[in-house]
């Protein structure tokens, strides 16, 4: 059992990181923070997405990433293993983006296995590439963590999101799997946001202006009336509940959805 400061929930300074989709509205939060309380942080995202929102000059490494292309990830994540002496002490998957707002029977196969692709295999891969780092941490006496995302709508969907919120609820429930399977040495997680006020609803950083989902879809007036605390979220809201998820603090926590909204959706 790690030792806890109850003053400090997050990872200890020097803890080594890797944020996949940390150049998003919600990953610069993340990044920003975890360099601040002193983590090592791997930063690893689209190349568009990098070359518009480049991570601080202080991260440990910056790797663009196409995280839907297994060969791709397994070279990413030998480049973190080189990195930080082949050992990992939290993963983190941010990437993901929704689908066109229409019904499914106006989206197509192609869409449908783009927007799939984008939260479930990216979190697969990652998480598998990752494996080898996270266990020689938990076996040279740390205590590693993976913290995966979904949405609220995993659990309570709406129309036109069909790709995006079975997506979502796949990545919560393959995160249990990893918790049961990985324990004890490893603990996995998922954060599940309400509407963070993002460049996400209109299609995610990283992809081109043009393509069908970027129109925005999101009165975020209406939408911050509807939740109890009396605002939307925004990306720093999301940024402690991962922290905690990834330290000592949380230490008897696994395979569990942390549903961070507000108030707007209690499951």
């Amino acid at each position: 059992m790690p030792e806890t400061d109850y003053a400090r929930l997050a990872p200890a300074q020097g803890s080594l990181l890797a944020v996949v989709g940390g150049c998003g509205g919600i990953g610069q939060a993340l990044v920003t923070a975890a360099i601040e309380i002193g983590l090592k942080v791997a930063v690893l995202d689209l190349p568009r997405s990098i070359a518009e929102s480049p991570p601080p000059e202080d991260v440990a490494l910056s790797l663009p990433l196409d995280a839907t292309d297994e060969t791709q990830v397994k070279n990413a994540f030998a480049g973190i293993g080189r990195e930080f002496g082949g050992r990992l002490d939290g993963l983190v998957n941010l990437a993901g983006f929704p689908n066109r707002h229409v019904p499914f029977s106006e989206l197509s196969l192609a869409e449908w296995d783009e927007t799939v692709n984008g939260s479930l295999r990216t979190t697969y891969l990652c998480c598998r590439q990752a494996l080898p780092l996270l266990k020689a941490r938990a076996e040279a006496g740390g205590h590693p963590a993976i913290v995966n995302t979904a949405s609220g709508l995993a659990v309570r969907t709406r129309t036109g999101l069909s790709a995006y919120a079975a997506s979502k609820a796949a990545v919560a429930n393959f995160t249990k799997t990893l918790a049961l399977e990985l324990a004890p040495l490893i603990r996995a997680n998922t954060v599940a946001p309400g509407a963070v006020d993002t460049r996400f609803h209109e299609g995610g950083t990283g992809r081109p202006p043009d393509l069908p989902n970027a129109a925005s879809r999101m009165d975020r007036e209406a939408y911050a009336k509807q939740v109890p605390l009396g605002r939307m979220a925004v990306a720093e809201d999301i940024v402690g509940p991962i922290l905690f998820l990834l330290g000592p603090g949380s230490s008897f926590v696994s395979g569990q959805v942390l549903h961070v909204n507000g108030g707007g959706l209690m499951p």
